[in-house]
């Protein structure tokens, strides 16, 4: 049985076209790729890639300056922050989110819109395997462009479970039979009525949006279409801690706000969404409000 795409590059003595990630003594990461003959400098001094290769991960290289460095590879985490940039990435906090709530599953069928820099693609492909299928739409060819370059430069080369398409999702969707859709876009709601043909019945809808507007649009459309139960929205925020001895305190930064994401799940067809029990504020709908719960926002 052959190994996963990519399995082979994350295990073993370092080889040549291998990334290498380099920590040096303030913890500072530095990012490069393993080639024959080739040197490695930096203002502390250099030493070369040769002295790496064969070597088992976890090793440590001096330079001519004396400066020790731990040669590791780079998570996937650590790749995408570092990789060539077209768009924004999707952090891995949120990409964790992401794998962890919309339930990515090794085999699925997923569809993704908006694929940026190809930072959500590698995570998605990584969990749902050779087996799975990921059809990335992305509507900028500059971008899709640099999000391949960077995912095949993680597996190694193609990987066969994935496929992607320049142009807007909502136009040129012709996928049945998705057990999961990722929409990292500016105007999510334009493609629900798209992709919930798509979706089997019991499929999840993941949304990754930046600001509280885009948020309040894409429920509420998710609400009017009617093919969805309720969806949940949340958003994450992570806070590393400093330990030396007994000073144990939370770190002054820390990764805030990025974006929220929000998950609902296709319902039968033919069925409706059962009506939400719990009375929104007074004032949370206007007079003039016509959308879904129009008679409850309204009620005094």
């Amino acid at each position: 049985m052959s190994e996963p795409t990519g399995a082979a590059r994350r295990r073993g003595p370092f080889k040549v076209g291998d990334q290498v990630q380099l920590t040096d003594p303030k913890g500072r990461h530095y990012t490069f790729t393993l080639e024959a003959g080739k040197n490695f400098h930096t203002h502390k001094g250099s030493f070369p890639h040769d002295e790496l290769i064969g070597a088992p991960e976890g090793s440590v290289v001096r330079t001519t300056g004396n400066v020790a460095y731990l040669a590791l590879r780079p998570l996937l985490p650590d790749y995408v922050l570092s990789m060539p940039r077209g768009a924004a990435v999707v952090y891995p906090k949120d990409a964790g989110q992401i794998l962890a709530f919309a339930d990515i599953f090794p085999g699925a069928r997923v569809v993704e819109a908006g694929v940026g820099s190809g930072s959500l693609s590698s995570f998605l492909l990584r969990a749902i395997g050779d087996q799975g299928m990921l059809h990335s739409y992305e509507r900028r060819e500059d971008f899709a462009e640099i999000a391949q370059a960077n995912v095949e430069r993680y597996f190694g080369g193609p990987h066969p479970a994935w496929q992607l398409t320049v142009g807007d999702l909502q136009d040129n969707l012709s996928d049945t039979e998705v057990d999961r859709v990722i929409l990292d876009m500016l105007a999510p709601w334009e493609c629900l009525e798209a992709v919930s043909k798509a979706l089997v019945p019991g499929g999840i809808l993941c949304c990754y949006v930046a600001t509280t507007t885009q948020l309040a649009r894409t429920v509420e459309s998710i609400r009017e279409i009617g093919s969805f139960n309720e969806p949940t929205a949340w958003e994450s925020m992570i806070r590393n801690w400093h330990i030396e001895g007994l000073a144990v305190r939370p770190d002054h930064r820390m990764i805030g706000h990025t974006g929220f994401l929000l998950t609902a799940r296709r319902l039968a067809d033919g069925v409706e969404p059962p009506m939400r029990r719990r009375r929104p504020a007074k004032g949370a709908y206007g007079d003039d409000y016509s959308g879904p719960n129009a008679d409850a926002g309204t009620a005094r």
